[in-house]
């Protein structure tokens, strides 16, 4: 087999993993999320604040220098992104949190389990629990 071949097999046999699929999901429903909290900022939370602040923060620009094709320095768009990140956050953070606490409450407590060795009591070797005599100094175990 080619060096190529090998190489595209070994491709889909990551591709193929579930947790490549879980995260291309999860990249899926995270730009949909983003779509949300995107609007969610431009459509409501600007406006309210625009509303107190007496501005809307798209229209913050500073031109640099003059002229027809002067940049334009938009930070009234960075100003946004930075809050749809601290909103697109505090959702993640709060649905997490949720689903912890959910988790937490409806997780069974396990016992510890039953143990399976005890240690002589000549050697201190580990040995089997239902052992009578040690197998490596053949001493007879007593009940304690």
């Amino acid at each position: 087999m080619s060096k190529g071949k090998g190489l595209v097999k070994e491709f889909k046999e990551f591709i193929m993993r579930g947790n490549v699929l879980d995260m291309a999901v999860g990249v899926i429903i995270g730009g949909a999320f983003t779509a949300i909290v995107t609007s969610l900022n431009e459509d409501i939370i600007t406006p309210i604040l625009g509303i107190f602040g007496g501005t809307d923060f798209s229209n913050l620009l500073v031109k640099m220098g003059s002229g027809e094709n002067a940049p334009i320095l938009t930070y009234g768009n960075f100003i946004t992104a930075v809050i749809n990140f601290l909103i697109t956050a505090l959702v993640i953070f709060c649905i997490v949190k949720t689903i912890n606490t959910a988790t937490s409450k409806f997780k069974k407590e396990e016992a510890p389990a039953a143990p399976t060795t005890k240690k002589c009591n000549f050697c201190k070797s580990e040995i089997d629990i239902e052992a009578t005599r040690c197998p490596h100094c053949t001493s007879v175990l007593t009940e304690e």
